[in-house]
């Protein structure tokens, strides 16, 4: 399908000539000579946006204006909030955002076919792909056969969600589908979708080039930033709307330049580097802006490198964290088996429109820090938050304060080191004073008495995420690691469970190349699926006796994994500690089997004559990695696995589906259902209204995360989305995954805010999804909300700081309108989840004046009422009525964060694919 240009934008509209072929691309030049702006100070990442503007200038959806205010941004200083109409050329969709997302298209199409449309008006506009990389599980890991009895099993639990799928494939224009074990959606779209420089025939049939941008369901989308793409997460209904052409409206963003200098000195990762900059990125604050990467230091920087800094741009809050084009750029293009004649257009364009980083790079930004990469020193995350980093040599001291902090308070007395770790530093069994063995964080035999479970024991090591296995350094770094531990007899201890799960196909193919994967078997990191597992919780259960002995005895279970998500209660059940680090790290501390030990001082174990061995016993040197990367990582690889990416492999081909334009949906299907959001739906918006007499679903804290609303994965049969699939006859065995059942609302409905790690600030010291219900008793989240929906009263739910902060999860905005609430009420929101409960119909607010729910002193006990609502502008400020329990008032005013003029119109449609939905209909 062409692209469709603007009409106005004759004037910036130039050809360029790349190896003896014409293209059409629109100037930033000519526009500044057109006397639109001075543009030459801009940066990079901000050039791909003024791109955008120019090519869909129109004179009403963009304007001059609009392109003018470019120049304004730079002349300010870096900031100037205009609101902008956005373009994207692409979107990318993982499996668990993408199913609901194509339900949503799926249901549209009903929802048309009802307003008297035609269902082929519901098609993306604009190319879209989905990776299938979400669903595997490790229930198998630690031998040969793991890899294929989890495929085996991938296929079992999800076959209803594959064959919806293929349904989509073969009903929507432009929605490709890359099956299952391919590898993780970000680093395939690295590797091999993205082009840094698109081309397309516009609707006169003429080529054009432009910046390759694109946005995602998923967070991590932006990792192919480090590619010099630009690219972000939203939430799968946002993402909806863009492929349905619905520009993304926008507020011109600060951008941050991030300058880095100098270069990583030996013993240092990439990983190592990007937890330094999350910590520094989250201490300065660049929630809803652009983050630039600049400086000498990129001279110094692999794009795997940068790539790695890209994908935790949610984690630092950041939209995106962009890298430039420039040498860098082209050779990893050249060395992942792009097309020679793109390679010489991405050079050309970037030259000509100014893209280019060279040594006189010097743009404007908004505002500066700067790190010298020689200070980084190696580093863990944890044990819940990817920006709170911890220096390895201080990493078991840091568990000890962590596991003495939680066990304050619980009549367990822990202060005295030596009293759980032993005199001679690595722990042993002992009597602690009141304990006799079961004491809650002493040494406990696990039932077979083959080992002891205690506080910190490391029960997960999962070499896993497109963080960091999209980057060959820190992968050939891991299997160097396992190569030396397996030459001096070095084994996992035997109560870690370990897996690798490559982003790709083409990590395999270079680690088997430099006999790597060998030595990595041997230790237990053997290839379990790929596809993003341990990162996004599809950890698979712990073996019987581990688990119980840890819920049995409420010990402190860890795992370590290369992710870039460490969230309570993400990982596993029965992990409370969760520790972010480099592939070789995980090795290590699967070689150790403790959080405890320090790595960096005391014994990884014992070599085959009972020496100790140590860290820097078996780390490879700077020189060792990149030499074996020189040999084993080449273009033909990546050419030879991306050759068939959207073939498939005989399980996928073998999937039978239905076809025709509407979906038949089957009524007993418990992974696919027909949503509620258009049925009986008028043809005609309404208004907004002022909330009355709301009641509070729930009091949450700071750092609530989109996986504490809404999380990915398991749950149990006594919880309200378990007794769902119970009472329709699923053993627990198929319960599979909150993220693998989104395609069904009844039970992501019943899975809202019922992470296991949840606190609702109403109960006294509850852990899960528990609330009050009208009449004051304790309940689950779902029975209340269902209670008080039954008696006509609205909800209200109140939080902290980064409310919102993590996935873009567009089902915590759903589950959350679902449940009936109105309007969350926090002291700031983060971006992705803030844009998702204005496209789901529900308000943000935050409050103003220094409130907050404890300096107003909430209870839970409030009714709440909200007005000004009927007469709404962005960011306006509005009046708030509390009244408390006892009778008494407050009135505070709260600042309402439907951001743009556009979202108001969201809002009174009820939300953003009503809307888009409404809007069709009356082109028919």
């Amino acid at each position: 399908m062409p692209i469709v240009v603007g009409q106005d934008t004759a004037q910036t509209r130039k050809t360029l000539s790349v190896n003896g072929a014409s293209v059409s691309y629109y100037s930033i030049a000519a526009a500044e000579a057109a006397g639109l702006g001075d543009f030459s100070r801009l940066p990079a990442a901000l050039k791909v946006v003024l791109e955008n503007m120019l090519r869909f200038e129109d004179g009403n959806t963009v304007t001059v204006d609009d392109i003018k205010a470019f120049s304004e941004w730079a002349e300010k200083g870096g900031k100037n909030p205009r609101e902008i109409s956005y373009r994207p050329a692409r979107v990318l969709m993982q499996d668990f955002t993408g199913v609901p997302a194509v339900v949503d298209l799926a249901a549209m199409r009903d929802g048309i076919v009802a307003l008297g449309g035609d269902a082929q008006q519901i098609n993306p506009l604009n190319p879209v792909d989905l990776v299938i990389d979400h669903s595997v599980m490790i229930d198998e890991f630690g031998n040969p056969r793991a890899f294929q009895l989890n495929v085996d099993r991938e296929y079992e639990r999800n076959m209803e969600r594959y064959q919806f799928l293929k349904w989509g494939q073969g009903a929507f224009n432009n929605f490709r589908v890359v099956p299952p074990g391919t590898g993780i959606c970000h680093q395939v779209n690295l590797e091999y979708l993205a082009q840094t420089v698109w081309t397309d025939k516009d609707q006169n049939g003429e080529e054009v080039a432009y910046p390759d941008t694109l946005v995602g369901t998923d967070s991590h989308t932006t990792m192919v930033n480090g590619a010099a793409v630009l690219g972000w997460g939203v939430g799968g209904i946002e993402a909806e709307a863009a492929m349905l052409g619905q520009p993304i409206s926008m507020l011109i963003p600060e951008v941050v330049g991030f300058e880095l200098t100098g270069e990583m000195v030996e013993g240092t990762t990439a990983t190592d580097l990007v937890l330094r900059v999350v910590e520094m990125l989250r201490e300065k604050g660049v929630v809803g802006k652009f983050v630039e990467f600049y400086g000498a230091g990129l001279d110094n920087l692999p794009l795997a490198d940068r790539a790695t800094i890209g994908n935790m741009a949610p984690e630092y809050g950041a939209t995106c964290g962009f890298f430039p084009i420039d040498g860098e750029t082209l050779k990893y293009l050249e060395l992942t088996g792009r097309d020679k004649d793109r390679i010489a257009l991405v050079e050309a364009y970037a030259k000509e429109n100014g893209m280019w980083r060279d040594e006189n790079y010097a743009p404007v930004y908004t505002d500066t820090l700067s790190l010298d990469m020689g200070t980084v020193v190696p580093a863990i995350s944890g044990p819940k938050r990817p920006q709170d980093h911890i220096a390895l040599d201080k990493a078991a001291s840091e568990f000890r304060k962590y596991v003495n902090g939680f066990r304050d308070g619980r009549d367990v007395k822990a202060t005295d080191e030596t009293r759980w770790r032993g005199e001679g530093g690595a722990p042993e069994p002992q009597n602690i004073p009141g304990n006799e063995g079961h004491h809650q964080h002493g040494f406990v035999l696990t039932e077979d008495s083959h080992y002891q479970m205690h506080d910190g024991s490391v029960v997960i090591a999962s070499i896993t995420s497109c963080t960091n296995t999209s980057n060959p350094y820190v992968m050939i770094g891991a299997g160097l690691v396992a190569r030396k531990a397996r030459e001096l007899g070095l084994n996992r201890k035997p109560w870690v469970k370990t897996s690798l799960a490559p982003g790709s196909q083409v990590v395999s193919e270079y680690l088997e190349a430099a006999g790597l994967q060998d030595d990595l078997d041997a230790i237990g990191f053997n290839l379990v699926g790929y596809g993003c597992t341990t990162c996004i919780g599809n950890s698979g259960p712990l073996a019987p006796e581990i688990s119980k002995c840890i819920n049995e005895n409420d010990l402190i279970g860890v795992s370590v994994l290369s992710g870039n998500r460490n969230f309570e209660g993400r990982i596993s059940p029965d992990v409370r500690a969760n520790y972010l680090a480099s592939p070789p790290l995980v090795v290590a501390y699967a070689l150790a089997g403790d959080m405890n030990v320090d790595i960096t001082k005391e014994p990884l174990g014992q070599d085959k004559n009972g020496n100790d061995v140590y860290l820097k016993d078996i780390w490879p040197s700077t020189s060792e990695i990149a030499d074996l990367v020189q040999k084993t990582v080449t273009r033909a690889a990546f050419q030879e696995k991306y050759a068939d990416v959207f073939k498939g492999d005989e399980k996928w081909q073998a999937v039978e589906t239905s076809t025709g334009e509407t979906y038949d949906w089957p009524p007993q299907s418990t992974y696919v259902q027909n949503p509620p959001y258009f049925q009986g739906m008028s043809k005609e918006p309404g208004t907004i209204e002022n909330i009355e007499g709301a009641r509070v679903l729930a009091l949450l804290g700071d750092m609530v995360t989109t996986d504490h609303i809404s999380p990915a994965g398991s749950f149990k049969d006594t919880t309200p989305a378990g007794q769902y699939l119970t009472d329709r006859q699923v053993p627990v065995r198929e319960f599979n995954s909150y993220g693998s059942r989104r395609g069904n609302h009844e039970v992501m409905m019943r899975g809202t805010f019922a992470n296991i790690r949840i606190k609702n600030e109403m109960l006294d010291g509850v852990e899960g999804g528990y609330t009050k219900g009208p009449d004051g008793k304790q309940t689950s989240i779902y029975e209340a909300a269902m209670a008080h929906q039954a008696n006509g009263t609205p909800l209200v739910v109140f939080g902290g700081e980064q409310y919102g902060a993590g996935s873009s999860r567009d089902w915590a905005a759903k589950g959350t309108a679902l449940l009936g609430v109105k309007a969350v009420i926090a002291e700031n929101f983060e971006r992705i989840h803030r844009s998702n409960l204005v496209g789901m119909g529900v308000i943000p607010f935050e409050f103003t004046g220094g409130d907050t729910r404890k300096s107003l002193g909430l209870t839970g006990e409030e009714q709440v009422s909200i007005s000004g609502l009927d007469t709404i502008k962005p960011l306006q400020e509005v009046p708030c009525t509390i009244k408390m329990a006892d009778g008494s008032v407050k009135e505070i005013t709260l600042k309402c964060r439907i951001d743009t003029a556009i979202e108001i119109d969201y809002i009174k449609h009820g939300g953003v694919l009503h809307y888009v939905l409404r809007n069709l209909a009356k082109a028919a």
